[in-house]
């Protein structure tokens, strides 16, 4: 399946269904605070998908967990890691302008990249080699005791 949509991000593949796109006319949305309980409500809906099962891991550890102070810092960390990407991408984005230009003029290439570490990781994944792979990565990861599970 991943080689597959790396295919699909190429070009290779062509699934109609799959090259659909629903765009919310957010022009209509207010600019100040009572516009931002809309953008906000639509944002979650686009993002639930991809935070709503790390987040749940990470729900269960903390409450799971032995104590409630390890469970605030997994949550605290978590939501720093949400929000600093944000917060940084806010105060920046003025200065980025030269860089999204650079991006534009070269996003077949960066699709392509991209569709490039698609069909690798399914092959890696689906040839057992993946693990042999991110070894390393998973002994420096015991070593240093992370995730902290």
């Amino acid at each position: 399946m991943i080689v597959v949509m790396g295919l699909l991000v190429a070009g290779v593949i062509r699934i109609p269904l799959l090259q659909r796109e629903l765009r919310l006319d957010l022009s209509r949305i207010r600019p100040g605070p009572a516009g931002a309980m809309p953008l906000g409500m639509a944002f979650a809906v686009g993002w639930v998908p991809c935070i709503g099962p790390v987040l749940a891991g990470i729900l269960t550890l903390a409450a799971s967990g032995a104590s409630a102070g390890i469970g605030a810092a997994l949550l605290a960390v978590y939501s720093l890691g949400l929000a600093v990407p944000f917060v940084g991408l806010a105060v920046a984005a003025s200065r980025l302008d030269p860089i999204v230009r650079w991006l534009r003029r070269r996003a077949r290439g960066v699709e392509l990249a991209g569709a490039a570490v698609l069909v690798a990781m399914g092959v890696l994944l689906f040839t057992g080699q993946w693990l042999i792979f991110f070894s390393p990565l998973t002994r420096l990861f015991v070593r240093f005791g992370w995730p902290p599970i």
